[in-house]
């Protein structure tokens, strides 16, 4: 017997968000790592706020939606709101319950600042760090660093000479005629007035400029978790000048450690450098110079090893432009654009992390 399709308009339901979501969710699992982390940064939070006044969203369900928007590819905070509103996933996962009112869109621009301010980023992603290290699945002694392009919420149309006047007029002036075929231009006479801290760059000869800005990640040869996440200007030396910095956050008891890489690090002063502070580099060697790399580290077993696991960061990256929202940044300024990079770093990790407690350690 074919039943009736029956429009029903409202209804009562006696069954909460939480046995609604399927036991073996995989965000059940990344829910309690998120949990824990946010758990450790109570203390920070309450330092954020005023002790009086009217009470805040608290800043645990903003870090959560953050967390979904970048999980989910959500392209802004006004589809998230959407999402949260009808969403009974994301109701749970935030920790909403299905009567209460969504937030203004506006929340998460007010709030920015002060999450920026206390460097909230880089706090949830050293306590998901600790989380990872707790449960062994770090090494401590063998990782990869490399480099890749963001691309700036920046047009090339406004890239202009520093010294230039703005036109009194034009025909458009939301989308003025700007003509820069055959005229050079250079970070050192130009500038993006929409983002002055980006920098014009190309990633090799022949594909076009753009502006952007340079995401580093250090990342533990283990099991493929990243252990450092840096912004910083796109410049031609960005990447050594910064896998010299991050090496000093992740050596423990002055123990050596090797440092994989591509042959973009083989410069003589940035391999001094990295043995001056006890890190073997296992970087690949340039072919068309001379190469800094010889066969004091080359004949080691180990050397080989690295050069097969590095290639694993660029699944990092892989899945930070095409899912955590990082092919193009969607914010300006440096400050701005390193904190999303970060989160959004920590969030890759706690999905690595799930898969991995999830096969009992095993990558």
């Amino acid at each position: 017997m074919r039943g009736d399709d029956r429009q029903q308009g409202a209804m009562f339901s006696y069954l909460s968000p939480e046995e609604r979501v399927p036991r073996d969710h995989p965000l059940r699992a990344i829910r309690e790592l998120v949990d824990q982390a946010l758990a450790e940064l109570s203390p920070r939070f309450s330092r954020l706020y005023a002790r009086l006044g009217r009470p805040s969203i608290p800043p645990e369900q903003l870090l959560r939606a953050l967390l979904l928007q970048v999980l989910y590819t959500v392209r802004s905070e006004r589809q998230l709101m959407e999402q949260l509103d009808y969403n009974m996933l994301f109701r749970w996962f935030v920790g909403l319950n299905l009567d209460e009112p969504v937030w203004a869109v506006t929340v998460f621009t007010k709030n920015r600042e002060r999450l920026l301010r206390g460097d909230v980023a880089e706090a949830f992603f050293q306590a998901v760090l600790g989380a990872a290290e707790r449960a062994g699945l770090l090494s401590k002694e063998h990782f990869t660093v490399d480099g890749t392009l963001v691309q700036a919420w920046a047009g090339q149309k406004s890239f202009r000479p520093r010294q230039e006047r703005r036109p009194r007029s034009d025909d458009d002036p939301g989308n003025p005629t700007v003509n820069f075929h055959g005229k050079p231009r250079s970070n050192a006479t130009h500038a993006s007035r929409t983002d002055p801290e980006a920098r014009l760059v190309k990633r090799a000869p022949g594909q076009e400029a753009k502006l952007a800005y340079q995401g580093h990640v250090l990342m533990d040869n283990r099991h493929g978790l990243a252990v450092a996440a840096r912004v910083t200007p796109a410049t031609g030396v960005a990447e050594r000048e910064t896998a010299v910095a991050v090496v000093r956050a992740v050596r423990h008891r002055r123990q050596r450690i090797t440092l994989g890489a591509d042959k973009g690090y083989d410069a003589r002063a940035c391999i001094a450098a990295l043995r001056a502070r006890g890190v073997t580099p296992h970087i690949a060697p340039q072919t068309h110079r001379r190469s800094a790399i010889d066969g004091r580290t080359t004949r080691h077993a180990g050397y080989a090893v690295s050069q097969r696991r590095r290639k694993r960061v660029e699944e990092i990256f892989g899945w930070l432009k095409t899912i955590g929202l990082q092919r193009q940044t969607r914010f300006r300024g440096i400050g701005r654009v390193g904190w999303m990079f970060t989160f959004a770093t920590a969030v890759y990790n706690l999905v690595r992390m799930q898969r991995l407690l999830g096969a009992g350690g095993v990558a």
